[in-house]
């Protein structure tokens, strides 16, 4: 396989698919959409649609060399596949907040149910020559159930969250099956090394072997495992942020907010991006360094996400008590130390902000790459660039070194280093930046969907 080009013909699945005309700003959207533009292919997964009846219809729909396949899920399927076992069990444990985990085994059968119903409509749309890639958490069974459904294509996934430690991973009372599911691929792919050694280590506990080349073998089947790091476009943002719409949108947003340096945080209303934490830092640098006030805003976007599950509502309790506390604690009449917003914002507006912005600021308690901090460094202007705080529990940490790396938990650390990120002199941002976006250059998103789509077809099993 040489350059974009494919002897095969690829099949994205997830779980969401992105149908022509939406705004895919999230890492998986933006990367699944990319991949088919450069190559073509199919993208099957979940409408979005939620019906009151069974249904096991396949919608069709073409934009260009792209054909979308999208199912509806039924009520309950919607509250045991996703609300339920995806998001209720395997998102919190994924992300090492196993108090927040539901082990409620009522919800598995639901989340095995659908999966066989993806595999059951998606094997009746392959080809036998096709590649098929399954991405990330809600699919894990996907794979073994299109080989009971017959399917020899090579079969590979990527899991764009962290994959916990076996000492996390061995609380959820299913965790063998789990890992019996992904050695049913050909590729597994992980965000970080750190993920690999954590699914080697459970692959281990259960008597597995471990080969040259990331090949494991148990439970009477052989995979190979691997870190792709994901990537961004670099120029794309970069363009958007210099698009004359960014620019002007940025004007509207940023009137009557005065001089004062602009500290972003962009993140889905979630627990694991640890925003209360960082609210709580934001406000220990006001207290501790006066001399900042008034000269520094924390605009911080969280956009809404499973409004319905109780967790969620109860962050967003608590993120807008925090930032009112902040503002009445420490606001002039003419300065907010927070600008906290709940909505969503599309790319290109996001884009302008990061550009004018003096401090990116992604402080996540666990995150399995964060592409936030990538777009931030990639829309900085070279001559002025701003200064990243990254979370060190990120997985953009272990190939952004030159960003001022935190430890989210320690808010003293996440305030001294918003102090030192304000004062920092333009030859030292400069010569951070130039090295991170020389990084994100030579790994971007072209060089994660051809590594690992020439990786799976070397592993395969099967011409």
């Amino acid at each position: 396989m040489g350059g974009d080009r494919l002897s095969r013909r690829l099949v994205i699945v997830s779980n969401r698919v992105s149908l022509p005309g939406s705004d895919s700003a999230g890492g998986l959207g933006t990367g699944v959409l990319d991949a088919l533009k450069k190559t073509g292919g199919l993208w099957f997964g979940w409408s979005g649609e939620v019906v009151n009846r069974r249904t096991n219809k396949v919608t069709l729909a073409e934009d260009g060399r792209i054909t979308f396949a999208t199912v509806d899920l039924n009520t309950d399927e919607y509250a045991d596949y996703y609300n339920g076992y995806a998001n209720r069990t395997l998102w919190p444990l994924f992300h090492y907040r196993v108090d927040l985990a539901a082990f409620d085994r009522g919800f598995y059968p639901g989340y095995q149910r659908v999966n066989v119903k993806f595999a059951q409509l998606l094997a009746g749309l392959m080809k036998p020559r096709d590649l098929v890639w399954v991405h990330d958490y809600h699919l894990i069974p996907l794979g073994e159930e299109l080989r009971r459904a017959g399917a020899k294509q090579p079969l590979g996934f990527f899991l764009h969250i962290p994959f916990p430690a076996p000492s996390v991973f061995s609380t959820l009372y299913n965790h063998k099956k789990l890992t019996r599911h992904l050695l049913s691929y050909d590729l597994v792919g992980f965000q970080t090394q750190t993920d690999v050694d954590a699914f080697v280590g459970i692959v281990r506990e259960f008597g597995g072997e471990v080969g040259r080349g990331g090949v494991v073998r148990a439970f009477g089947r052989t995979t190979r495992c691997a870190a792709f790091p994901i990537g961004i476009d670099v120029e794309e943002i970069r363009n958007l942020a210099l698009s004359p719409a960014a620019r002007a949108q940025t004007r509207r947003s940023l009137e009557g907010m005065g001089p004062a340096k602009l500290v972003i945080g962009v993140d889905r209303l979630d627990y694991s991006k640890g925003l209360p934490d960082r609210l709580a830092a934001f406000e220990l640098m006001l207290e501790n360094y006066p001399g900042s006030r008034g000269g520094v805003t924390l605009v911080q976007i969280a956009a809404p996400t499973r409004q319905d599950v109780p967790e969620y509502v109860e962050i967003r309790r608590q993120l807008e008590t925090a930032a009112g506390h902040i503002n009445g604690r420490f606001g002039e009449l003419n300065w907010d130390p927070v600008r906290y917003i709940n909505r969503l914002y599309r790319r290109r507006s996001l884009a302008g902000l990061y550009r004018v912005s003096a401090i990116g600021l992604v402080t996540p308690l666990r995150d399995g790459m964060n592409l936030v901090a990538k777009e931030f460094v990639a829309c900085q202007d070279p001559k002025e660039p701003g200064v990243l705080i990254l979370s060190r529990f990120a997985g953009a940490a272990q190939q952004m070194k030159e960003a001022i790396i935190v430890n989210p938990y320690d808010p003293l650390a996440v305030a001294e280093a918003l102090q030192r990120a304000l004062h920092m002199e333009l030859g030292e941002r400069k010569e951070r930046w130039e090295a991170m976006i020389a990084g994100l250059r030579r790994q971007d998103l072209g060089w994660w969907r051809t590594r690992f789509l020439a990786t799976l077809a070397k592993a395969a099993k099967t011409p």
